[in-house]
């Protein structure tokens, strides 16, 4: 496995200040993209849920709980489609493709985050977006300056990943909350460490591809990485720290 802090062995003392400054750009242009996608996913959930077109998306059951209407679920379900397009056909897609794959994608979760806003308060919600901001910052500055090798906790995290989709598809049918409140402690732990190994995979996907103009179809490829995280990690975070009105 290539060192995370590598520096391409012919390179010269310029050579290496050039790779440094294109390192700092690419990840730049990873994170202004994926800042984007939370801004159009944040204004187009506002939208939904501060104005009638919430009626299109949900409605108030006769239990009191928000419910998806069938547009509703097709929009919630819409990103799932559009995330896997993008992953078995980024190596054929042009830049200017992918990129309206992406953002067609952050504009659609924006239906399922409205869910969310109607669900908890917007007090709830404004708290546990700034905790998830301030531990993504954190963990994301980890993830790139550090020296250790993060492979074994991608792994890791990546099992963990898969027992929470697990335990998710069986609380569908169970309805415990106690088991939604372990989920969502363990996702917390799971999405922290998923966003400093992704951190770390970015900057070697530049390493792997100094040179080429791969890297700029990886800067929105890494970009979704780390906006699912951060959304995911969101979701954790205001499971525990709020109180749902369903």
């Amino acid at each position: 496995m290539s060192d995370p802090f590598f520096r391409p062995a012919t390179a010269g003392a310029s050579a290496g200040t050039s790779f440094d400054a294109g390192l700092r750009a690419h990840m730049q242009r990873v994170f202004n993209y994926m800042g984007g996608g939370l801004a159009l996913t944040g204004a187009v959930a506002y939208l939904i849920a501060n104005t009638s077109l919430a009626n299109l998306f949900f409605a108030i059951g006769a239990d009191g709980q928000v419910h998806s209407t069938i547009l509703g679920m097709i929009g919630m379900l819409a990103p799932l489609a559009f995330v896997l397009y993008m992953q078995f056909r980024i190596r054929r897609m042009s830049l200017a493709a992918l990129q309206i794959v992406f953002w067609s994608y952050c504009g659609l979760m924006g239906i399922s985050i409205a869910l969310i806003c109607l669900a908890y308060s917007g007090s709830d919600v404004a708290r546990a977006f700034f905790v998830t901001a301030a531990d993504f910052a954190a963990i994301s500055l980890y993830g790139y300056t550090t020296k250790r090798d993060l492979t074994g906790m991608g792994a890791f995290v990546m099992m963990g990943l898969l027992g929470l989709i697990i335990a998710s598809v069986v609380n569908l049918f169970l309805h415990s909350s106690g088991l939604q409140w372990a989920m969502s402690i363990a996702g917390v732990g799971i999405f922290t460490g998923l966003t400093a190994y992704q951190v770390q995979a970015i900057k070697q996907s530049y390493d792997q591809s100094y040179g080429s103009d791969a890297n700029s179809k990886m800067a929105v490829s890494g970009a979704l990485s780390l906006y699912m995280s951060f959304i995911n990690l969101f979701l954790s975070i205001l499971r525990l720290m709020g109180n749902s009105r369903s």
